[in-house]
């Protein structure tokens, strides 16, 4: 096995993470942790190993410069190589279509990861949790709210480059929060602001009603949020979007902090887009690149819910159908 480099070498005393899924969100984590001298292994794609292991792990942005030298963390392709010292915390940073397949992949190589060790899902969508909930006990299984933007810029460069509020960190299944202080204290201390909340629920759908608003339609018009609000037309597509979120969600029985789509709509073009007026979408950035896109976790677990329940949602069924189509045409 490859010893573990950094803190892990001082004994017990430090927190041991594993971040798997080295893209931007996983190495800006990462960065947090390793500015708070957190023991951090990373496990990624094979050039991003590459990269890590020869240069460090650079973070740039809204919250500061830092810098981790090579060697000061673990960098593996696989789980196979990691050292098998049970990890405090897994945060799985990986996009939400690979939700089953890094479960499975984590079950599997338990030996190497612990059988006591807390998943954390650094993931957008929704449905991310009850997957691994398929291979882990409920009581384990964590969800972060990330409305931070981060852009990597070469395999192991990360910039932040838009920031709404502070990571927040809680459970679906009524798990103890008690073990979260420590892992936000750190990401915070690290440069992020994050905390734990017992209303992570919520969050997330707020999240969803963000994004399913404007990620589809900024990628297909290729243009960042601010300039979504700035037209009557897309204005009105969003709003229609929103409403059919929350109406989906209200029937599943699931909460926001806002009692109607009204409310949300509101501070959605009085706070929301504002703050992040400038960002260009995850899911524009996936489609340039010729990847897959994260729809199904958005849009797609929309029309999901509302054909569950039978209500109707053909506004995100249409941006549903036309990313699926942009992102056929650009792979």
């Amino acid at each position: 096995m490859t010893e573990r480099p950094g803190g892990g070498r001082n004994g017990n005393t430090l927190m041991h993470v594993l971040i798997y899924g080295g893209g931007a969100v996983g190495l800006g984590i990462a960065s947090c942790l390793l500015r708070s001298e957190c023991s951090v292994d990373i496990v990624a794609r094979p050039e991003t190993v590459a990269a890590l292991r020869t240069e460090g792990l650079v973070r740039t942005g809204l919250f500061g410069s830092s810098r981790a030298e090579p060697g000061s963390f673990g960098a593996f392709d696989c789980l196979a190589e990691v050292t098998g010292e049970a990890y405090d915390f897994v945060l799985v940073c990986t996009k939400s279509f690979d939700s089953a397949r890094a479960a499975q992949d984590l079950a599997d190589h338990q030996d190497r990861i612990g059988t006591s060790t807390r998943f954390v899902l650094f993931q957008n969508g929704w449905g991310n949790a009850e997957v691994f909930a398929t291979r882990f006990p409920a009581q384990r299984i964590y969800n972060a709210r990330v409305i931070t933007g981060f852009h990597r810029h070469r395999p192991n460069e990360v910039e932040v480059t838009v920031h709404a509020d502070a990571i927040h960190v809680g459970t679906l299944f009524g798990g103890d929060l008690a073990p979260l202080v420590p892992l936000c204290r750190s990401i915070h201390a690290g440069g992020i602001p994050c905390e734990p909340t017992d209303a992570v629920g919520k969050d997330l759908w707020a999240k969803m009603l963000y994004n399913c608003a404007l990620n589809p339609l900024g990628a297909i018009l290729k243009v960042s949020y601010g300039v979504l609000a700035e037209h009557a037309t897309s204005r009105e597509l969003m709003d229609c979007i929103i409403a059919e979120v929350f109406t989906a969600m209200s029937a599943a029985g699931h909460q926001t902090h806002w009692p109607s789509a009204a409310a949300f709509i509101r501070i959605f073009y009085e706070r929301l887009v504002p703050d992040t007026a400038s960002h260009r979408s995850s899911m524009l950035q996936d489609i340039t690149a010729g990847k897959r896109t994260e729809i199904d976790a958005l849009n797609g677990a929309v029309i999901a819910l509302a054909e569950k329940h039978r209500v109707v949602a053909p506004y995100n069924r249409a941006v549903y159908d036309l990313v699926k189509f942009v992102e056929g045409a650009a792979a």
